[in-house]
């Protein structure tokens, strides 16, 4: 299920769509879910699923649902708080989401992910599996993230990241983001001279543009982390639109709203989808130039000779990130060496590394099968675009 749509006309026609909708979207100013929304979604929604048209839901909305019951004014800020809100909302949530697609003749199959169902390999691949039997079977999955059991440490932080890694994980053909403004802006839609973007081909133009306003209240996300997600998603030849929640309909008929993000790459292979976006990363090798220029330009794998020094704690087998001396991320891959043994052959090359610790040794660093290029991205504030 290859066929991406090349420009949003052709949406209409994708055999496969990842639908996210955030917070803002789906509940009224005092925290409670607004069901005229809800079922505005199945409406639309459900015919085109009902119609062999698949479609994922990432859905937000557990914890604003259960601001009203809850008798709170905002989103705690507390973790325990926080789950405890999600645990009351999800079910208001999910229960209001089987009532309006019932009446589409669909089931509907709550997933809720936690980040560790997306960092563990064996996670990832048992949600793919899940997923796919979802779909197989005619059912309306909807996904959220499991606020509930999620710590500080192993958050997606928004629902926008995970759509993306959602929509790789189930091959989805397009990613439609859906939030409160109607399309990507070059300054907030407010500002005086603040023009409507139609398209991105490069997430080089994005870089100059003001997309730095917070989400609202009861969401987490901002413009920021709908840009990160699409460029997720288009790094793998995944297209997005991003428009409002109110126009799902007119986004999915293929009329020209919102902004269209052109696809960037190719689509990765799950298992390289994996370590560029989904792996958590353990530590650092950083190259010189030969070795980057191997890696980028020859397809090669990395060899000790070409590693400078090693940073972080890890093991044979973990997930490192391959940078230049400037900062420049080149690439993710597992390392065959722990973070100990790197110093021993960091420089050398296989004949002195297997004439002074042996011909076990003297193999690559990380070999080209578990690499994945990640062409200018650098590890700075999370918050960075691209």
């Amino acid at each position: 299920m290859n066929n991406s749509p090349k420009s949003r006309q052709e949406l209409p026609q994708a055999n496969r769509v990842v639908v996210k909708i955030g917070s803002s979207s789906l509940t009224t100013p005092t925290g409670h879910l607004d069901l005229s929304r809800v079922e505005k979604l199945a409406k639309i929604l459900g015919p085109r699923h009902a119609s062999g048209k698949e479609v994922v839901l990432v859905s937000s909305g557990a914890q604003a649902a259960a601001l009203g019951p809850l008798g709170l004014r905002s989103k705690p800020r507390d973790l325990a708080g926080a789950q405890a809100a999600a645990s009351v909302g999800q079910g208001l949530l999910i229960a209001e989401y089987t009532r309006a697609f019932r009446k589409y003749d669909l089931n509907v199959g709550q997933v809720l992910l936690t980040a560790e169902d997306i960092l563990r390999r064996s996670h990832y691949k048992n949600g793919r599996r899940a997923l796919e039997r979802l779909l197989y079977a005619g059912v309306f999955p909807i996904i959220n993230e499991n606020d509930a059991v999620a710590t500080d440490e192993l958050t997606f932080g928004d629902n926008d990241r995970l759509a993306a890694l959602v929509a790789h994980l189930v091959n989805a053909e397009a990613l439609v983001l859906l939030t409160d403004v109607d399309a990507l802006y070059t300054a907030p839609p407010g500002d005086p001279g603040a023009r409507l973007v139609p398209e991105v081909f490069r997430f080089d133009e994005v870089r100059q543009f003001d997309v730095s306003a917070a989400g609202s209240k009861v969401g987490t996300g901002g413009m920021v982390t709908k840009i990160q997600a699409a460029a997720i998603a288009t790094s793998s030849g995944i297209p997005v639109l991003l428009t409002n929640a109110d126009k799902i309909g007119q986004a999915l008929a293929g009329e020209e709203v919102g902004t269209w993000f052109h696809p960037t790459g190719k689509r990765l292979a799950p298992r390289q989808l994996w370590l560029a976006y989904a792996a958590e990363v353990k530590g650092r090798l950083i190259v010189d130039a030969g070795a980057g220029e191997a890696l980028a330009r020859r397809g090669a794998s990395l060899l000790p000779a070409g590693i400078v020094r090693a940073e972080g704690n890890f093991s044979v087998g973990d997930v490192v990130e391959i940078a230049t001396e400037s900062g420049l991320v080149l690439a993710r891959g597992r390392t065959q060496f722990s973070a100990r043994r790197l110093p021993e052959i960091a420089q050398r090359s296989m004949a002195v590394i297997e004439e002074e610790l042996g011909e076990r040794y003297a193999h690559v660093a990380v070999h080209r099968d578990e690499l994945v290029m990640m062409a200018r991205h650098r590890r700075q504030n999370p918050q960075t675009i691209g």
